[in-house]
């Protein structure tokens, strides 16, 4: 049996940041908002980190600029990795056979 995650609407979260502030027991607003606790210090150091773009939906990060291309950057780096031990395999293979194209 599979537990159903819950989803959070971006003003729930961020109504939960803005009240994690005003409050001092964090495990007392956690309770009475049904959240684990980590949960909240979680939410509030993405607001601290990203301010206005926290919160985008579908735990899709928005990226500045530098930080897209980092990304897009890291991407092709692992296909290229990828592209790179396939032709390592695909040459041993083939220096085993021993260069006979007849011996399958």
């Amino acid at each position: 049996m599979s537990k159903h995650r819950k989803q959070f609407t971006r003003e729930f979260k961020l109504r939960a940041v803005e009240l994690s502030y005003q409050r001092d027991n964090m495990r007392e607003l956690a309770a009475e908002l049904d959240i684990r606790p980590a949960l909240l210090y979680r939410w509030r150091s993405e607001f601290a980190s990203h301010q206005g773009s926290s919160f985008p939906g579908n735990g899709k990060p928005i990226l500045n600029e530098e930080e897209s291309e980092i990304a897009r950057l890291k991407k092709e780096l692992a296909d290229m990795r990828m592209e790179r031990d396939i032709l390592k395999k695909a040459v041993g293979i083939f220096s085993r056979s021993g260069g006979d194209s007849t011996s399958l």
